[in-house]
């Protein structure tokens, strides 16, 4: 996968961008923190905990002590809504990279060349993710990041769909961020509705 060809724009900030482009944990994080607050603030999370902590790897955020950790995430501006517990799922999800991917979030979908159903089997095994955030992140990895294991649109559901305007998987620019959100605000009224 060529990283540099696959640049994200996502959070409307160029270096929480270039984190996201460039570090296949910070995009893993931002995906888990991608709930109950904008896309583009939990995308710039990652961004904003590198500032504050120094570094950005997952031993080093798996072996922070627990309350200062939630106090780098409770820090003005906050990187959630929901800075302590929120702090609780990015140091478990860090501490399952280094237990099972030896500190590194692309092994998820790169080792041992897996297909699409693999992938997604790996992504809701991780911490705070179901299968939705799972398929949504195996959207993006292979619309946004250049995955090529075979069936990951089929394992990825709706989200793997070409032309569709569903999630973060289909953001590339500041119009397209619009078109995601319409999407997002008619299912919420249909099921409002429902």
């Amino acid at each position: 996968m060529d990283r540099m060809s696959h640049e994200l724009h996502i959070t409307g900030d160029v270096d929480a961008d270039a984190l996201l482009s460039s570090d296949p944990l910070a995009l893993l994080v931002g995906m888990l923190l991608d709930q109950q607050v904008p896309m583009e603030t939990a995308f710039a999370g990652p961004a904003k905990l590198k500032s504050r902590l120094g570094s950005f790897d997952a031993a080093t955020i798996a072996d922070y002590e627990p309350e200062a950790f939630a106090e780098a995430m409770r820090q003005s501006p906050a990187v959630h809504r929901f800075p302590g517990s929120m702090a609780g799922r990015v140091q478990a999800l860090c501490a399952a990279v280094v237990s099972e991917w030896g500190g590194s979030a692309e092994r998820i979908w790169t080792e041992g060349a897996p297909d699409g159903t693999e992938i997604l089997r790996r992504l809701t095994a991780l911490p705070g993710f179901g299968e939705q955030k799972a398929k949504i992140f195996l959207a993006l990895l292979g619309k946004r990041r250049g995955l090529t294991a075979p069936g990951w649109e089929t394992a990825a559901g709706a989200y793997g769909e070409a032309g569709s305007y569903r999630s973060v998987a289909d953001i590339v620019d500041p119009e397209s961020l619009l078109k995601v959100r319409a999407t997002k605000q008619a299912a919420k009224a249909a099921a409002k509705k429902a």
